[in-house]
Formats: C-alpha cells, structure tokens, sequence
C-alpha cells in the first residue's frame, strides 16, 4: 500500500555550518570589538550570548542570514525562550532546534486528514506521521493539503512508498 511519513527533521550539518559562520563574521565585525557577543551549539540547542538586548537582536540577525543561505528554514527555531541576565550587564538567549513533530502537530495533521474526507489514513508513530492510502494521487493531495494547513512547521515527506 503506497506511503509517505510526514517528519520534522532539520539539516544539523548546515545548522553548525551556520553557527560557524556567524561566530566567524562575529570576529571580523568591528560594532563587537571586545564584546562577548557569541553563539555555541550544543547537540540541538544554540545558545546566543552580547552584551545587551540589541546586540542579541544584532547576532540573531546574522545567525538567521546565515541559516538563510544555507537553505536551512529558519522555522526549525524554537525562540520562545526569554533573554537572561548572567551578571553584569551580559546576556543570554536559549534557542532550540526543533527536530521531529510535537504531538500537538501530529494530532492537528491526524485530525486534518480525517475531516479531509480522502481516501487516506494517517498514523502518529513516534515523532513522525505516517499517510497510507490507496492511491498515489490520494496521497500528493494529502501532502498538498498538510503543506497549506500546517504552514507554521518546515514538514518535509520522507519514504514515499509505492
């Protein structure tokens, strides 16, 4: 029975990539002459560190053009988390990667196909979600249809089977 899985899976390899390039254009930058504005990555969480709120925003801009340019969709960050204060008048700001489908998600796609009415069925199976159906065209509209509803999440379909 034809198949595909609906994931969530960001290139790591251009996010650090990404990271380098920007602690490398931080370097070369003379607005952070002697700042401790950097940014580390740690397996999928990316730690932004400046100065102060604006040079956060000044570092997130470069990171995020970096991420651009290296065709990583800049939808994979999780930036909800609030800037801290580590002393002084030093700043942090924790930034996660999003990898894999929140259950949350999957039950919106779940739902989606359901309500849909398409001879398709679609199955939470861990961090992914896998579409069965009968016909091949059934599932590139179900893919169409995930892509128009879930806009927020950079869904990417893995293991077309026919």
């Amino acid at each position: 029975m034809p198949s595909f899985d609906a994931v969530l899976d960001p290139n790591l390899v251009e996010v650090r990539n990404a990271v380098d390039q920007t602690a490398k254009e931080i370097g070369t930058r003379f607005d952070f002459k002697g700042s401790s504005a950097r940014v580390e990555l740690k397996e999928k969480e990316l730690t932004v560190y400046a100065d102060s709120d604006f040079q956060i925003g000044q570092v997130m801009d470069i990171l995020l053009a970096k991420l651009t340019k290296r065709s990583v969709d800049i939808r994979f960050l999780d930036r909800s988390a609030k800037i801290e204060k580590i002393g002084g008048d030093k700043v942090k700001q924790l930034i996660t990667v999003k990898n894999g489908i929140d259950s949350d998600t999957a039950k919106k796609i779940q739902t989606l196909i359901k309500q849909s009415k398409m001879k398709v069925q679609a199955a939470i199976q861990g961090d992914t979600v896998r579409v069965t159906g009968a016909k091949r065209d059934d599932l590139q509209a179900a893919m169409a249809l995930i892509r128009k509803e879930v806009p927020d999440a950079p869904l990417s379909f893995d293991n077309f089977r026919d």
